[in-house]
């Protein structure tokens, strides 16, 4: 049937953010619309649970204004299909392709100019120093030998990374000139910038934003900085408990990106660090679902349903969330490399452990495992409650000293 006022649609861009595509999906006041991308790879179990869904499929290769005149055309000649006035894109590797189709196809939409400034890390930068919010020094660079240049400059160690990347892809510390030794030359089919590195705690910052206002804030911390899970530091996310006092005003924070983003509405996520003597560095931000478990914790922390909320502020709604909790629950990474799997920790003896209050593995004995260089890197992970970010991290602790993975070569 059409959608009526009373239940929208909405053409929702498929990622590999699952548990927000399913928990759009399992909603009854709603309709949705399938955008496919021809280059993002589904699973079969995907492809057969939407099998029902009314789903355009956008050839990449093609030009893209071919590609929008093509799907008014399916929806013109489609009888019954609902009519989507609202757009949501949760993939971020397709962020500036996904929000030009949705304005060639007349729905709301991120500009150009606003996609650069949540997408390409340089442009962002130009951006907080138009505001005035604190970030680390940083230049595009060409060559290793611009590196070095910056890090003479600015000091060592540096940040190397493409503009436009995420999960710590492509994305080195180098700790001297002498380092740059075992840098891979740059790719040239990509944008490159060296950063300042900066020592401190990094925190995570995620928020619902409804019509240009912050409805609520909401901050993680990670136990050790992104960057260094590369190197096989812990790697988790943890949310803080509602009534816990916490090192910055989230929501005032959240309000002054989106304002100087100009964000009308959905999720802002962004990463900023605390150094031992209080200075602030605003590191990144994104307007799309943060990465890995952070949605989820958060709706286990406050208790309430965090994703239900976030796509009501794509549908031009102003959600008033309950929350019905008061804990800190984070989820822990756990730890993966390469071989072939001989022995991995069950879920089973991993829910009796202190504070574990979910757990998912990806891998099994026989599996061969090849992780990517990249944060998101796992063999599953792991919930943890408690009363507090710091007594979760403790038991994540515990965790991480109880798991064990055992592999050898294939």
């Amino acid at each position: 049937m059409p959608s009526t006022p009373s239940r929208p649609a909405v053409l929702l861009v498929e990622s590999r953010r699952a548990a927000f595509t399913d928990s759009v999906l399992a909603r009854d006041d709603v309709d949705v619309v399938l955008l496919r991308f021809d280059c993002v790879p589904l699973s079969e179990d995907y492809l057969r649970r939407t099998a029902h869904l009314p789903t355009f499929t956008l050839r990449t290769a093609a030009p893209l204004h071919e590609e929008a005149a093509r799907y008014l055309r399916w929806m013109k000649g489609t009888r019954g299909l609902p009519r989507p006035r609202f757009f949501c894109n949760p993939n971020e590797a397709l962020q500036d392709r996904a929000q030009r189709f949705a304005a060639l196809v007349d729905l709301p939409h991120l500009t150009p100019r606003q996609v650069a400034w949540v997408r390409n890390k340089k442009t962002m930068k130009d951006r907080y120093a138009e505001l005035g919010i604190p970030h680390a020094a940083y230049r595009a660079v060409h060559s290793l030998d611009d590196v070095a240049a910056f890090g003479d400059t600015h000091g060592w160690p540096v940040v190397l990374k493409p503009v436009d990347s995420d999960s710590c892809l492509h994305t080195y510390r180098v700790d001297s000139p002498a380092a740059l030794a075992a840098i891979p030359p740059l790719d040239p089919a990509l944008d490159w910038m060296a950063e300042q590195f900066i020592r401190g705690r990094e925190f995570q910052l995620c928020a619902v934003v409804a019509r240009g206002r912050v409805v609520d804030a909401y901050l993680s911390k990670n136990p050790r900085p992104i960057l260094e899970v590369l190197d096989g530091a812990i790697n988790a996310n943890i949310t803080y408990a509602p009534g816990e006092r916490l090192p910055v005003d989230a929501r005032a924070l959240a309000q002054r990106l989106t304002d100087g983003l100009q964000l009308p509405f959905g999720y802002l996520h962004g990463e900023f660090f605390l150094t031992d003597d209080g200075s602030f560095f605003m590191s990144e931000v994104a307007a799309r679902l943060s990465g890995c478990e952070v949605p989820v914790n958060h709706s286990l922390a406050y208790g309430f349903d965090f994703l239900h909320v976030i796509l009501d502020t794509y549908l031009d709604r102003v959600p008033q969330p309950v929350y019905t909790r008061d804990r800190a629950v984070g989820d822990l990474l756990l730890p993966t490399r390469p071989g072939r799997v001989v022995h991995i920790s069950s879920e089973e003896e991993l829910l009796r452990l202190p504070g574990v209050i979910g757990a998912h593995l990806d891998a099994a004995p026989g599996d061969v495992l090849d992780p990517p260089r990249a944060s998101h890197a796992s063999t599953g992970y792991v919930h943890v409650e408690g009363a507090t970010a710091d007594q979760v991290e403790q038991r994540m602790q515990a965790v991480l000293d109880h798991f064990e993975l055992k592999v050898d070569h294939p």
